[in-house]
């Protein structure tokens, strides 16, 4: 079992700015070192209304833009609440950047003043990879990137 308060700890260590480029690209190359089954992780960014845009990732490249209406990602930013899907195959639009993720969590990223900045992506090429003990820890690990970063304008 992942230990995420040690994930948080390092990861608190290792974002030593408050810009949000940096600690995007850090984030997401130490979320793909530390996590394990994960074929891509990434951010994706709140640019212009309804859209998401690609922000810094590690994995193949991926799908830009991701309107709000579609995939795993556009329900996050919908909903505002975390998405945990065990098989993507069963979501109807999800959007396939990749043939072999299997499962995906989504965790949204709300600014201080209580706008959507983003989403943070993990897809896994294993069916059923998140727990929603890995959920709980994933959205600590992007409570502490909000608490340390600059979420300004991306």
């Amino acid at each position: 079992m992942t230990d995420y308060a040690l994930l948080a700890r390092q990861l608190r260590a290792l974002l030593d700015t408050r810009d949000w480029l940096i600690n995007s690209a850090q984030t997401s190359a130490f979320l793909m070192q530390e996590i394990p089954d994960l074929n891509w992780a990434g951010f994706y960014l709140q640019r212009q209304p309804e859209l998401l845009s690609l922000g810094p990732f590690q994995g193949k490249p991926a799908c830009n833009p991701i309107p709000f209406s579609k995939g795993v990602c556009g329900a996050a930013s919908r909903s505002r609440q975390t998405q945990r899907i065990d098989d993507v195959h069963s979501i109807a639009d999800h959007i396939a950047c990749d043939s072999a993720s299997q499962s995906e969590l989504v965790v949204p990223i709300i600014d201080a003043s209580g706008a959507l900045w983003g989403v943070l992506d993990l897809d896994s090429p294993k069916a059923d990879r998140f727990s929603e003990h890995d959920q709980a820890g994933i959205e600590g690990l992007v409570e502490v990137f909000r608490e340390v970063t600059e979420l300004g304008k991306p």
